[in-house]
């Protein structure tokens, strides 16, 4: 059944079985890989995949992305709290897939690392990140990373178009001067 403000034409439907799929989807790619490179690679010399240009090394990160904020810890597991419970709101207003994937892609990467905030040494809200894909001169990063970097992209890219959480658009300038 069409319904005003979402689209023409368009059947009006949540999305929240995408944002769910995409989220769980993320998280159990995080935390599968995170449990196989623990169990074994850790204690152990980096495995080349592309030369020592990109590599699989185990390291545990207190930190934000690159080390950043080391002796904050218990902030950075705040603020994976908030962005979950941001989205979780925000689901009540999504018609859009690609919205769905974006904040899907956002949601699982910041489950991923809040899981290891929780559960890792030295537990409570410290836990340390497990990172284990090392670029050479860039980074050693993990799966999570990785969902909330692409997730922030399209973030971005739909906000720049005007694309809505409800599968709206924005008008562009000459739809806006010919209804006026």
């Amino acid at each position: 059944m069409p319904s005003e403000g979402r689209g023409e034409g368009v059947a009006a439907r949540r999305r929240i079985p995408l944002l769910l799929a995409v989220t769980g989807a993320a998280y159990a790619l995080d935390l599968g890989s995170k449990l196989a490179v623990v169990a074994g690679l850790e204690n152990r010399a980096p495995v080349r995949l592309i030369g020592s240009w990109l590599e699989l090394q185990v390291m545990r990160n207190p930190g934000g992305a690159f080390g950043i904020a080391s002796a904050m810890t218990i902030a950075l597991t705040v603020v994976a709290t908030t962005v979950a419970v941001v989205i979780v709101r925000l689901s009540r207003k999504l018609y859009s897939a690609p919205w769905a994937i974006a904040l899907g892609l956002l949601l699982g990467g910041a489950l991923g690392n809040l899981t290891d905030r929780l559960f890792r040494s030295p537990g409570g809200f410290e836990g340390e990140v497990v990172d284990f894909i090392s670029v050479s001169g860039f980074s050693v990063m993990n799966l999570a990373d990785w969902a909330i970097f692409c997730g922030a992209v399209l973030i971005v890219v739909y906000s720049f178009l005007g694309w809505e959480l409800d599968g709206t658009g924005r008008e562009t300038g000459r739809e806006r001067a010919g209804t006026a």
